[in-house]
């Protein structure tokens, strides 16, 4: 099975202080594979690395075998990775299916010239109609498609999630990294978002890539787990062994005293 994503000893340190280094992950096309760990472990900070927010101060990873560090965040998104964030980032005065629509933007076969857009030539608006049919293909999947004029603000926590998941597939990734997804949701939200990121992976051949903090969310969903604490691997692999871990149980709940 090919590798959709490979990071080699990625590391980046701020005036000195290391958020995280050899960081080396390898995920395979269609795979659900989590990143956990404790507070201020670095997960969200290795997402911003592969995602331009930061470049990385040692090492580099490649998306199907292309190395694309160093390249700005828009390129990286046309490259193919896309992401949602720990707290919701919607356009809330912004109808819900604009909101999926400005995904697209970044897409060529939806680039539209300026001068064809500031003159509203006939091309404008047949792009236009197209990018509005496909973000309502998107919102209908996840079960949006009623809400589609409704601002983003109006809509419930559980929906604004999955929401911006839709703008993120907008896109066309091939690799979506979800951080913290479950953050906020009440136990049937959650079990419906997980539903949501299988289907996700099966209808779209998706490779997700997610961070929670929720371990019963995480080994229900999850192929392989990468676990980080102080910036550095902890443990890797398949779930059971990953969670039985005894550095992963100290990590988590502290080293146990003997009796």
């Amino acid at each position: 099975m090919e590798n959709v994503l490979e990071t080699n000893n990625l590391g980046i340190a701020f005036g000195g202080l290391k958020a995280c280094e050899n960081v080396n992950i390898t995920i395979k096309k269609n795979e659900i594979y989590g990143l956990i760990g404790p507070n201020g472990a670095g997960k969200t900070t290795v997402f911003n690395i592969l995602t331009g927010v930061y470049q990385p101060t040692w090492g580099s990873f490649k998306l199907d075998g292309e190395e694309i560090k160093n390249l700005s965040q828009e390129k990286i998104n046309q490259k193919g990775i896309a992401r949602t964030f720990q707290n919701i980032r919607l356009f809330n005065n912004m109808s819900v299916v604009r909101n999926v629509m400005v995904g697209l933007h970044n897409r060529k076969e939806y680039k539209c010239g300026f001068f064809t857009s500031a003159l509203r030539l006939p091309k404008h608006f047949k792009v236009e109609k197209e990018m509005r049919s496909k973000a309502k293909e998107l919102l209908d999947i996840f079960g949006l498609l009623e809400e589609r004029n409704n601002l983003a603000c109006n809509l419930p926590y559980g929906k604004q999630r999955k929401l911006e998941i839709a703008r993120a597939l907008a896109t066309n990734p091939k690799l979506l990294l979800l951080d913290e997804p479950a953050a906020g949701m009440n136990p049937n939200e959650t079990m419906e978002l997980a539903e949501t990121i299988k289907l996700i992976r099966d209808k779209f051949d998706m490779t997700i890539l997610l961070i929670d903090h929720d371990l019963k969310f995480v080994s229900g969903l999850c192929d392989r787990i990468t676990v980080l604490n102080f910036g550095q691997v902890l443990a890797e692999g398949n779930i059971s062994d990953v969670l039985n871990n005894k550095d992963v149980i100290e990590a988590y709940i502290g080293k146990q005293e003997e009796l």
